[in-house]
């Protein structure tokens, strides 16, 4: 099927969502209103509690949520055919994503930046509070582990990569000098040094990519690890108008631009899908996902559709930003959207590859029983009539410069394959398919990397109210001791899962821990709708909960008996087995603990209705 219909009704129909289906929410189910006073004025601190141009803070919030989901999760399930993701995509993003970012944020502003599980203190229970801090301890530790393994995955032994996004931490630094110190207001200016920076660090990482200093950005897994740690900690503790807004400010433009540009190209080379709508593999046993289409597409496309981790962003750095309510449509909603926009690219790109190909590169081929499985597997699809030999991989290696593109899992290679390729056949630019790849490998690690430090500061947010209940000087977000203590902890925690894990072990569990926690958050969201006395708009949460919760707990027990617990059973993969199985198990409790706490505060308020008017009261 051609590309060029499917990504002008998408666009089409995310367009339609956010004019009528956002607008609707902002002025029915929330109330948005200008006239209230928000966190960023009344509790400014000049440090977290800063308001911040809607333009400016939409660019810190789309490249903190933008992680590896909306990336990773397309190109991973690609492995069922094009038209399964498509569809979760662009109904799930509509529907349940953008719904769930903007509630949670709007909720945030209105109860002063307070994190989700405050909210669910106030608004469910106590009970509800308790079991969702601990529930969200273990799920941001796992999410930032398996947004880290692909920027680990990505940058390692590539030079230019490193090199460009390594750049980009000393622009930001000047840019948030120059914007909040130097040119105070002067948004305009520093974003054209932030472009020019930026466009010139892209080349110069090509020139040093090819040069005798390339061996100095040519680190190791381990090496990446260590590096990234280090960066995470300092962006957590640094002030965040100091580098985490600007350099994600800066980050969104690579990040929009370039989709931008792909959008272009998808519509100018309107490539062929080579991936049929449904491959042999629904029915499970696939090489990259071995479960059935139900549940696993809906866990393996995690952020592109709905992700629990945006609730922490939106409870997290970004209402604290917020300048007045009505900003939170552009930036909860619009975001949201954007962020399915890039799924839909990534799943385009991913599927514009031969079938053959596409698993030539996404099979484990390391070991000689992993080389005579896959090509059982070849010959015995082939034979049944789903082609899998290969088609352009010798080819592609040769044009990406690459010395072996097979066996290449994680997704990461294979969306930079098919974003070069697309951008070699627009006319004009062809023969730079070596550039675009490793273009695409950069741009996909600035994308991911931008969540690490976002979401590495949201964490210590949160160890340090729940530290706060035996501390109280660790409930300051100021307080520089805690900061340094807190941020520690959770970048220590982040980095042993990737230095012990694989994107086989991590990402099935971030999956099943990210889809459960936007769970928990839709039933945040549903009792501040209920408890706000408009019960009668509560169907906007409680329809993408009831999907989400339902589907995801099939997929942790799915993943428990058929992935994780099969690992214990083996000596060599015992540890991360018994870890995957037990945090998912606690993860699996938590979230139906705070559902059922849930439903029970919905029956009560609606038996009381009077408590309504006293929460809006006190909001």
């Amino acid at each position: 099927m051609n590309a060029l219909p499917i990504i002008i009704g998408a666009l089409c129909v995310i367009a339609i969502s956010y004019r009528y289906y956002s607008a609707f929410i902002a002025a029915k189910v929330l109330a948005l209103d200008d006239s209230r006073p928000v966190p960023s004025q009344t509790m400014y601190d000049g440090h977290n509690y800063y308001p911040t141009n809607k333009w400016v803070l939409f660019g810190h919030h789309f490249a903190a949520i933008s992680g590896a989901g909306p990336l990773i999760g397309p190109v991973l399930a690609a492995q069922f055919g094009f038209l399964p993701g498509l569809l979760w995509l662009v109904i799930g993003v509509c529907l349940g994503g953008a719904v769930h970012d903007f509630m949670i944020m709007a909720g945030s502003v209105r109860r002063k930046g307070k994190s989700l599980a405050e909210m669910a203190r106030t608004e469910i229970s106590p009970l509800s509070g308790l079991v969702a801090g601990i529930a969200i301890l273990f799920i941001v530790v796992i999410a930032l582990a398996g947004l880290g393994l692909v920027v680990v995955n990505a940058l390692a032994e590539s030079p230019w990569g490193t090199f460009t996004v390594a750049f980009t931490i000393p622009l930001a630094l000047l840019m948030g000098l120059y914007m909040y110190r130097f040119r105070k207001g002067k948004i305009v200016e520093a974003s054209i040094i932030g472009i020019i920076g930026l466009l010139f660090a892209v080349y110069l990482g090509g020139r040093i990519a090819d040069s005798s200093l390339a061996h100095a950005f040519t680190l190791s897994r381990n090496s990446l690890i260590v590096i990234m740690a280090a960066y995470g900690f300092i962006a957590s503790v640094l002030p965040v108008w100091m580098l985490l807004c600007p350099r994600d400010y800066l980050s969104s433009y690579l990040k929009v631009g370039t989709i931008a540009f792909l959008i272009l190209g998808v519509i100018l080379v309107h490539p062929n899908l080579n991936m049929p709508a449904f491959t042999p593999f629904t029915a499970g046993g696939g090489p990259v996902i071995p479960g059935k289409l139900y549940p696993f597409v809906f866990i393996t496309i995690a952020c592109g559709a709905i992700s629990g981790f945006h609730a922490l962003i939106s409870s997290g750095t970004t209402p604290k930003m917020i300048a007045k309510e009505t900003d939170t449509r552009m930036i909860g909603y619009g975001s949201m959207l954007m962020e399915g926009v890039v799924g839909v690219v990534a799943l385009i790109a991913a599927t514009s590859l031969f079938p053959g190909d596409y698993f030539a590169i996404n099979t484990a081929q390391k070991t000689d029983a992993q080389k005579a499985a896959y090509i059982q597997m070849v010959d015995s699809h082939t034979a049944q009539g789903f082609n899998l030999q290969p088609q352009e991989i010798d080819r592609l290696e040769q044009e990406s410069g690459e010395k072996n593109l097979r066996g290449r899992t994680g997704g990461a290679v294979t969306l930079a394959l098919g974003i070069a390729k697309i951008f070699d056949g627009i006319p004009g630019l062809r023969g730079f398919m070596k550039y675009w790849y490793h273009f695409a490998i950069m741009f996909e690690a600035l994308f991911i990397l931008t969540t690490i430090d976002t979401g590495t500061r949201v964490a210590r947010f949160l160890v340090g109210e729940f530290g706060g209940r035996f501390y109280r000087k660790l409930e300051e977000p100021n307080w520089l001791p805690g900061s340094v203590v807190t941020s520690a902890l959770v970048v220590a925690a982040w980095a042993a899962f990737i230095w012990s894990g694989s994107i086989s072990t991590i990402w099935p569990m971030f999956g099943v821990a990210n889809q459960l926690l936007a769970a928990v958050a839709l039933c945040v969201a549903t009792t501040i709708v209920i408890n706000s006395g408009r019960a009668k708009y509560a169907w906007v949460t409680i329809l993408p909960l009831a999907f989400v919760s339902t589907t995801t707990l099939v997929a942790g027990f799915k993943s428990i008996t058929d992935i994780f617990w099969p690992l214990a059973q083996k000596p060599e993969t015992s540890v991360q087995g018994l870890i995957n199985t037990g945090l998912t198990a606690i993860i699996m409790f938590a979230a139906v603990v705070i559902m059922l706490d849930s439903i029970r505060r919905w029956l009560g308020t609606r038996n009381h209705p009077q408590i309504t008017q006293i929460q809006e009261a006190v909001s």
